[in-house]
């Protein structure tokens, strides 16, 4: 049993799966509800990528998904740079071109692969964006392979080496060894995320 393993083992019997197990039950309600609500977590996910989730958590709840859906582009874009993020300007431009699409939980509802339809419609979101969205809303298999992750991984042997750059072929190997560490542990792919996470942060965010 490697050090990963059984550290997720003992933090299963801790404290902290209190608030995890809080955390996954927030996924699962956000999941219950509609259109905006998705479309918030949606544009909370496009300021994830190259930023700090807290960042993106103080924008979120500055602008809200009232905010989010009708604000015009150059108030998106003050509110991004007055919370300092570094790439306010393409942030938003990423959400208003996202509200061609604002009725989200309807159209990947009618999807068979609903990641593999957001990275190719939703611009800002790669994989790992993506499979945070879908995770935030209630899809729990997927993995969210950020450099935290990652480098858990390599350095507990599951990978050779950090990848420089994710392609979807990488994207998708990876994820198997990641679902394969959940499957170990009787956990699902977003319990562990949040495990694996802590570990390297001390926090469980979303």
């Amino acid at each position: 049993m490697n050090q990963l393993i059984k550290k997720i083992k003992k933090l299963k019997q801790s404290p902290i799966s209190k608030t995890v197990n809080k955390r996954l039950k927030e996924f699962k309600e956000l999941g219950k509800k509609g259109n905006e609500n998705w479309f918030c977590e949606l544009c909370f996910c496009i300021l994830t990528a190259n930023s700090k989730a807290s960042t993106a958590l103080s924008i979120q709840e500055e602008l809200g998904a009232n905010g989010f859906l009708y604000k015009p582009q150059d108030i998106l874009c003050n509110c991004i740079k007055g919370n300092k993020h570094r790439f306010f300007n393409n942030k938003a431009k990423y959400i208003i071109e996202a509200r061609k699409h604002k009725k989200i939980k309807e159209i990947l509802k009618k999807e068979k692969e609903p990641r593999e339809w957001l990275v190719k419609n939703i611009k800002g979101l790669g994989w790992k964006e993506s499979s945070h969205f879908l995770r935030n809303v209630g899809y729990f298999d997927y993995a969210i392979l950020d450099r935290h992750i990652i480098k858990s991984m390599y350095e507990q042997g599951y990978i050779k080496q950090k990848p420089k750059s994710l392609s979807k072929k990488i994207y998708l190997v990876i994820e198997k060894q990641f679902r394969d560490i959940a499957c170990e542990l009787g956990m699902t792919s977003a319990e562990l995320d949040l495990y694996m996470w802590y570990i390297k942060t001390g926090q469980v965010l979303k």
